[in-house]
């Protein structure tokens, strides 16, 4: 992947962090005798899927809010502007929190307790390898506007 020199320098997209862990989480499962939430499976779907759908819904939204307003959605391009509007009101990385509902509701949905465990190193790993990147980036880039944006808004929710 091409990282811009003006970018928050990220050399991964992170989109890929919450599959691969995902994924391994499923995968490991399969060979593991106590892979179950112990639910009946409706209740399993019934509570995945609106939380796929939620985190979906705020992925496209904040990255169409992006796209609309000129700016790039990948961190490894230049940032044109602070987004302040839309789910950009309550949460300084709407894109991030959809891609873990989305992933919660999969982790669920698939009755997949060792892939949701493994859920908080992905935060863990998104919020030391990219959101502190792209922080210092924006700070660095727009100054006084981002450090007043980022005492209003939480960075999560």
């Amino acid at each position: 992947m091409a990282v811009e020199t003006d970018s928050a320098r990220v050399r991964f997209p992170p989109p890929l962090v919450y599959l691969g862990a995902l994924l391994l989480g499923l995968v490991v499962e399969r060979f593991v005798p106590l892979r179950s939430f112990g639910v009946d499976w409706h209740l399993l779907i019934i509570t995945g899927a609106p939380l796929l759908i939620a985190g979906a819904a705020m992925m496209l939204a904040a990255a169409g809010l992006f796209r609309r307003l000129g700016t790039n959605v990948r961190p490894s391009q230049p940032a044109t502007k602070i987004v302040t509007t839309g789910p950009y009101r309550w949460t300084r990385n709407p894109m991030y929190l959809g891609m873990a509902l989305v992933y919660v509701g999969l982790a669920i949905g698939f009755d997949g307790p060792i892939a949701f465990a493994l859920l908080p190193l992905v935060l863990i790993t998104i919020q030391t390898q990219v959101i502190a990147h792209e922080e210092r980036y924006l700070e660095d880039k727009f100054g006084e506007e981002y450090r007043r944006y980022k005492a209003d808004v939480r960075r999560w929710f």
